[in-house]
């Protein structure tokens, strides 16, 4: 860099002996013009003394120079002699990164963008200065041209990089660019620096063919799962499957691009595209066919493959959302579901030489072989008679009659233990259905005629008993009656009008304790509607 333009002409003279002259002359001509020296000064050793340099080059040539050998240096001399290898016809660089693992190119790399990113173009220009000087050269004015033709060496430097890469195995390749990103965005939070970005962008060029091809297998997959899920979740699950390994390999394809990308606060629209679809997919999954494990699989997939894009992040974080909240909800249904099965099943045998089993659970009623299912029964009875002989108490036989929409099924018992726990299980599986339905029904306008009463939401209608003349019938409000129970029946009468009342036989009427307990509880928080007790609080 000390030799003035004649000394230059010379020795490409005498070059052109051994070399291609037409290579001489460009060589010569670049040299001696200002303008064109520039990019030639830029990619030498600029900043580095006359014995610095030739003790470098003897180094570079007998054992090869490491990127830390002199951090005194300046940084774009530790660029350039980083970039020796590419430079060489043999390829030298080529075979070097071919060999590299991952984790040693990824580190290559991030050592040269960070050097890059120290270069200093006004230090740049005053050494380079300091050099025409001396040599005759005319002296760079100001930094433009010198940020110029940087640009220009950065991404000849880019595309050496690029071919060099080209020659590592796909996935050592694929994982030194996701290493390098990661680490220098810090996982997408902060920008990259210039040269790493630019890399990426040649990069994400370079991958474009596969990762649009890869598209189209996702979108065949996407198909296929919509195609088999109304055949049940077993038939989706291994479509799922191979969406999420085909998924995979992408993401770990598309990762540095995402994490620069998000950096620089862009979106990666094939991410979105691909993310969106999947998430189509698990929506109608659970939308259309209930399959909340599928949707929850694939959520959590979504979640964590792409959580490198802002956008997918946002919307698949809602979902996840959602779906928990369901899960819960399922899950304390299913607890709920448990504990009512188990409170409602019982089980014992009945008679003394002949046995016969009487059972109940969320299956049904079984008795005397006949199974009665609990969805079925629409209608209940049940009650004690005492016996006794000549005033001697002998026992008591206790009954409970269910009716489903054929016929009844009469259970009779002597023990009042097996009666009373029968009694606490049907109660629970069978009753409380039937007041919920009772009370839909007088609220949608519907009567319910229970012996001789007929129930309405607002209130009953009972029989006057006349002495010389014919019953009649009497409608009472709720607020107008009063109720007792007297000889085995359950007994409502009007308050003002002693003749107005009606007897229910708690052995014989359908479904009078559930009416009973229904009026019991309206007298409790007294309305002018039974349905009320539907309200909550």
């Amino acid at each position: 860099m000390l030799d003035d333009s004649r000394r230059i002409l010379d020795l490409a003279e005498e070059k052109s002996l051994t070399l291609d002259e037409e290579v001489c002359r460009k060589a010569r001509t670049e040299l001696t013009t200002p303008n064109l020296r520039l990019a030639a000064e830029l990619a030498w050793l600029p900043g580095l003394s006359p014995v610095k340099t030739d003790a470098l080059i003897s180094a570079l040539q007998d054992r090869g120079v490491s990127p830390s050998d002199d951090p005194a240096a300046p940084s774009l001399v530790r660029i350039n002699v980083m970039s020796v290898p590419f430079w060489h016809d043999d390829r030298t660089a080529t075979s070097q990164f071919a060999r590299y693992s991952a984790e040693k190119a990824a580190d290559f790399i991030l050592h040269f963008s960070h050097l890059v990113a120290a270069v200093d173009p006004e230090e740049v220009r005053r050494d380079i200065n300091n050099y025409r000087r001396l040599s005759g050269f005319s002296e760079i004015q100001g930094i433009d041209q010198i940020e110029a033709e940087l640009s220009i060496l950065w991404r000849k430097y880019v595309d050496n990089f690029k071919e060099a890469l080209n020659t590592m195995p796909p996935a050592a390749l694929v994982e030194s660019m996701a290493r390098a990103v990661r680490s220098d965005t810090s996982r997408g939070e902060k920008q990259a620096s210039l040269f790493l970005d630019q890399l990426v962008d040649v990069y994400q060029d370079e991958t474009k063919v596969f990762l649009q091809g890869e598209i189209d297998k996702i979108s065949t997959l996407l198909k296929s799962a919509r195609a088999l899920a109304p055949k049940g979740p077993a038939a989706v699950s291994p479509t799922v499957a191979n969406l999420e390994a085909v998924v995979r390999n992408w993401v770990k394809v598309a990762e540095p691009i995402q994490l620069s990308l998000k950096s620089r606060g862009i979106d990666h629209d094939l991410s979105q595209q691909i993310a969106f679809g999947i998430r189509s997919l698990g929506v109608d999954l659970f939308n259309e066919h209930d399959f909340l494990d599928q949707s929850q699989r694939i959520t959590k997939l979504l979640q964590q493959l792409f959580a490198y894009v802002p956008e997918v992040v946002a919307r698949v974080d809602e979902d996840a959302k959602t779906i928990r909240s369901i899960a819960e909800k399922r899950e304390r249904a299913a607890d709920d579901f448990a504990e009512w099965a188990r409170s409602i099943t019982y089980q014992t045998e009945v008679g003394l030489l002949f046995k016969e089993k009487l059972a109940i659970s969320p299956d049904g009623i079984e008795w005397h072989g006949k199974h009665v299912p609990l969805a079925s029964i629409s209608q209940v009875r049940w009650g004690g008679v005492s016996h006794s002989v000549n005033g001697i108490p002998t026992g008591s036989t206790y009954t409970i009659g269910v009716r489903d929409g054929y016929s009844e099924t009469v259970i009779s018992l002597k023990d009042n233990a097996k009666y009373s726990a029968f009694l606490a299980c049907l109660w629970k599986a069978v009753c409380v259905r039937l007041m919920s339905e009772i009370l839909a029904a007088l609220r949608a306008g519907q009567h319910l005629q229970v012996g001789d009463v007929v129930l309405t939401d607002t209130g009953v209608t009972l029989t006057k008993h006349n002495v010389f003349a014919a019953n009649e019938r009497v409608f009472c409000d709720w607020s107008q009656i009063k109720i007792w129970s007297a000889n085995g029946s359950f007994v409502i009468g009007s308050k003002s009008d002693k003749k107005v009342h009606s007897a229910l036989p708690y052995l014989t009427t359908f479904n009078v304790h559930i009416v009973e307990q229904l009026i019991r509880l309206n007298f409790k928080t007294p309305s002018k509607t039974l349905s009320s007790l539907l309200e909550p609080g």
